[in-house]
């Protein structure tokens, strides 16, 4: 395995910090951005090896010039992963706008603004692997994290058309497309908008007291997608997509087969309107 050095966002906790250990571990040089002093500290205590900056990936006019002294300092980033992010739960009638917006900023806009500013330097350099992290929730959806699914196709989208763009200078552009793993994201990360409605009740209060519960629990372990992401950048034909766990998995191909069946289904009409 190439040494190379890696950028990661958010790699205080959850999938950013399993990686960037992971990554420091194997002997890689590791760039991992936090949002505050404080979380500085503890990541440069905890994982000595990997090197904190910090970057909020919402001071969307800061990133450029984060990235340029990053490279000053350490050298050609090889690899970004763009961690960064966060969940949302709330019935979307429930749910204020500005959670949403906010929902975006970091999960599309920060995603897209940091990859954007390593993108001129990977051209240049004709090489550079980019790996967004999605979610299972960006190729199904579930009642409750409508803003969440919405941010995740988003991201999900933009990065395959850049996946498009960057393939002929010889960049990689992979979404990471997780189920449930025991990070935080459904615990203390997660903002969770007040029920307010009464007729949401039996469709939601059970799907969130059911996320509540598994919270810690689920069946995927960030050490193992840390390592397989370890193998994924070490790849020259990575995949557009990469699922991981079991439960994605099922249910993703679950989605696929339901919209086979779908535009089956409403063939007839979907060519009634050519000519």
């Amino acid at each position: 395995m190439s040494r190379k050095t890696f950028f990661i966002t958010g790699a205080n906790s959850g999938f950013g910090l399993a990686i960037a250990t992971a990554a420091a571990q194997m002997g890689h040089q590791v760039i991992g951005t936090v949002r505050s002093e404080t979380a500085r500290s503890a990541l440069a205590a905890a994982v000595p090896a990997i090197h904190p900056v910090l970057c909020d990936v919402t001071a969307f006019d800061q990133i450029p010039d984060v990235v340029r002294d990053t490279e000053d300092k350490y050298g050609p980033v090889d690899v970004l992963i763009n961690n960064a992010g966060y969940g949302h739960e709330g019935v979307i009638e429930e749910s204020p706008l500005e959670e949403m917006r906010r929902q975006f900023d970091v999960n599309v806009f920060g995603a897209v603004a940091v990859a954007k500013a390593f993108i001129p330097r990977f051209r240049e350099r004709r090489q550079g692997f980019i790996v967004n992290v999605t979610s299972m929730g960006g190729m199904i959806t579930m009642p409750g994290i409508g803003y969440y699914c919405g941010s995740k196709f988003a991201l999900q989208g933009i990065s395959e058309v850049m996946r498009s763009e960057m393939a002929p200078f010889g960049v990689h552009v992979t979404t990471l497309c997780p189920g449930s793993f025991r990070t935080d994201w459904a615990g203390r990360s997660m903002i969770r908008t007040e029920r307010s409605i009464a007729d949401y009740d039996s469709l939601f209060d059970p799907i969130r007291e059911a996320r509540q519960a598994v919270s810690g629990k689920q069946l995927g372990d960030p050490e193992k997608l840390a390592a397989a992401v370890l193998i994924l950048v070490e790849t020259d034909n990575p995949p557009p997509q990469l699922l991981l766990g079991s439960d994605a998995l099922k249910h993703v191909s679950a989605r696929l087969k339901r919209l086979q069946e779908e535009i089956d289904a409403w063939t007839s009409v979907t060519v009634s309107t050519d000519g």
